[in-house]
């Protein structure tokens, strides 16, 4: 059975809060419905756009890093196609980061199309080059994780076949 939702963690362990996607990887694998697959994709974008390619979810839940000038460790859900410039625009790749736009360019350059994408971005601290995460990220894991949660439910709830009208329950 196809994912109906594919929750993917982007970011690069070696600088610092960029490690938030990796580390909440960790967390949540085998914990979350059938329904749901995880993939710790890290800094490997093709691998994800290829991912994508071949079995679309109706659902993309990316967990990130993102600085948007909150204060550190704020959570925030992004529907990235709302983002001035856009998440889900083309970025040029480097070996020490992916962006959700590299993925998405990818993705449509193999021909794919993006499946609805949601974000949990978190604001880190600090990106330095070093492992693990700030306190302050450190402390926003069980937020998130609560967010991948209700986000995860939500959708499942929301996209639940309707049984039709005097059928048994």
């Amino acid at each position: 059975m196809r994912a109906r939702i594919l929750v993917a963690w982007i970011g690069n362990i070696f600088l610092g809060d960029d490690g938030f996607g990796v580390t909440m990887a960790h967390r949540l694998v085998g914990t979350l419905p059938a329904e749901v697959a995880v993939l710790d994709v890290g800094v490997r974008s093709l691998h994800l756009a290829y991912t994508l390619l071949d079995e679309p979810p109706e659902l993309l839940l990316v967990l990130d890093a993102v600085g948007r000038d909150d204060a550190p460790g704020t959570l925030t859900l992004i529907d990235p196609a709302d983002l001035a410039g856009g998440s889900m625009t083309a970025e040029v790749p480097d070996g020490h980061g992916v962006s959700l736009g590299t993925v998405m360019a990818a993705l449509r350059a193999l021909g794919g199309t993006p499946p609805p994408t949601l974000l949990i971005g978190c604001q880190p601290e600090s990106l330095d080059y070093g492992m693990g995460l700030s306190g302050t990220v450190e402390s926003a894991l069980s937020r998130a994780e609560e967010m991948v949660r209700t986000v995860v439910e939500r959708h499942l709830v929301s996209a639940a076949p309707v049984a039709a009208e005097g059928s048994a329950s």
